[in-house]
């Protein structure tokens, strides 16, 4: 069967002065678990198209897929001052596709998985499947190839009866396989930002948050990808293509403590001599493990601000000193940092907000992201808050950007982060 592979994204700006094209390393998963003895395969890219439309429309008449698999990556870019919301691009794309070819369309991704069926319901794919893909993706494409049933397949979400359906259960995947990026731009990627990513952990969560004593648990991870894998990938990154310029895609590289130590002595042993860039925890790190990322190849970290309501007689300024403490340790281990700090959470005062600027002065980024307001996210606290303060009337719209901002500071934050920023290079304002 002709299987056709779309990354839709397009979103290159992760940083308002720098700009970072990210490969569609799940994509590269999904093809590198399909089976290329019994499929055809051609993948599409949309990053770096003039006019992806055209480039769908071309690929589609020239490749006559029978199924199509479109990957998408953001719902948007979590900006509230330029606000982008990324889902019309796919079901463009989407469309079109539909109205050149009776292919089976199949939607997944990152953004897919935020909220299947509503993302189903707006896009209007045949099928979809939640979760990491590329075993399911693959059986899926067997299952289709031989008109054999395909309902028990966990992840699926579908049209039945006039009503989308999903059963909440998420496909997940090993990652057993390497991704297949020879299908993929590499010389385009390899100087279009931080580097070629490569896996090594996922959690269910967007960013690691720590317990009472500090430590993220073994189980809340739902990958642990084996050192030799990562170390094996890597070799054969370098080998295929001469990369060495790598960003290892993780939650928090160095939870747990001791796994991160490990990688990065592999790293050492294996005489890689990567040039990689990756997620830090801003907490349980020490001395060691800087030197180790620094003495590996590690370049540039990026960190996100401490997490959670304050503790009951916390201040800010408590809650705020772990991360200074990680901060003083990379730039004692010359690990060069960038660090993101929100303003205009929930709570947030005009003191909080002096007390956030007092801590960035007192630290030497590589470059400060400073975002405006809090991206509401489905199954978040914040979903009932801008429910009852209607942002939202029900989680369902969630598909597009919504971002809260405290309502006593709602009516100045922006003006006058805009002028803080504008004082200090090195700060972004988002």
């Amino acid at each position: 069967m002709r299987v056709l592979l779309i990354a839709t994204n397009r979103h290159h700006r992760l940083m308002g002065r720098m700009d970072a094209r990210p490969l569609p390393i799940g994509l590269a998963y999904v093809a590198g678990h399909l089976d290329q003895d019994r499929h055809s395969l051609k993948v599409l890219d949309l990053m770096f198209s003039d006019d992806y439309i055209a480039d769908v429309e071309d690929t589609v008449k020239e490749f006559q897929p029978e199924m199509v698999g479109i990957s998408i990556r953001n719902l948007g870019n979590h900006s509230y001052i330029d606000p982008q919301w990324a889902l019309p691009t796919s079901k463009e794309v989407i469309d079109k596709v539909r109205s050149l070819s009776p292919a089976k369309i199949v939607v997944g991704g990152p953004a897919f998985n935020f909220l299947p069926k509503e993302c189903f319901a707006y896009m209007g794919p045949d099928l979809g499947i939640a979760g990491d893909g590329g075993e399911t993706f693959a059986e899926l494409a067997d299952l289709l190839d031989s008109n054999s049933s395909y309902g028990h397949l966990s992840g699926l979400v579908y049209r039945e009866n006039g009503e989308v359906v999903f059963n909440g259960v998420r496909a997940k995947s090993g990652f057993n396989k390497p991704p297949r990026l020879e299908d993929l731009d590499m010389e385009k990627y390899t100087k279009a930002g931080f580097g070629i990513g490569v896996l090594t952990k996922l959690g269910d969560f967007a960013y690691p948050t720590p317990d009472s004593n500090g430590q993220v648990k073994e189980p809340d991870w739902r990958v642990i990808r084996p050192i030799d894998e990562v170390v094996s990938e890597v070799k054969e990154m370098e080998e295929k293509f001469g990369l060495r310029k790598v960003f290892f895609i993780d939650n928090g590289f160095n939870i747990p403590l001791d796994h991160a130590k490990a990688l990065c002595h592999a790293f050492l042993e294996a005489d890689l001599k990567l040039n990689w860039n990756t997620c830090l925890a801003p907490f349980s790190c020490d001395a060691e493990i800087v030197g180790l990322m620094k003495q590996s190849g590690c370049a540039l970290v990026i960190m996100g601000g401490i997490r959670g309501d304050l503790h009951d007689g916390e201040t800010l300024g408590e809650r705020l000193e772990p991360l200074r403490q990680v901060c003083a340790m990379c730039e004692e281990g010359g690990l060069h940092y960038t660090i993101a700090q929100s303003f205009g959470e929930v709570g947030e005062t005009e003191q909080t907000v002096a007390d956030k600027l007092a801590f960035l002065h007192s630290i030497k980024p590589a470059m400060a992201n400073l975002r405006i307001g809090s991206p509401v996210l489905p199954g978040s606290p914040l979903v009932a808050t801008a429910i009852k303060e209607g942002l939202i009337s029900d989680e369902s719209e969630l598909i597009r950007p919504t971002i809260y901002v405290e309502e006593n500071v709602r009516d100045w934050i922006v003006d006058y982060m805009k002028e803080e920023a504008a004082k200090n290079p090195r700060w972004n304002l988002l």
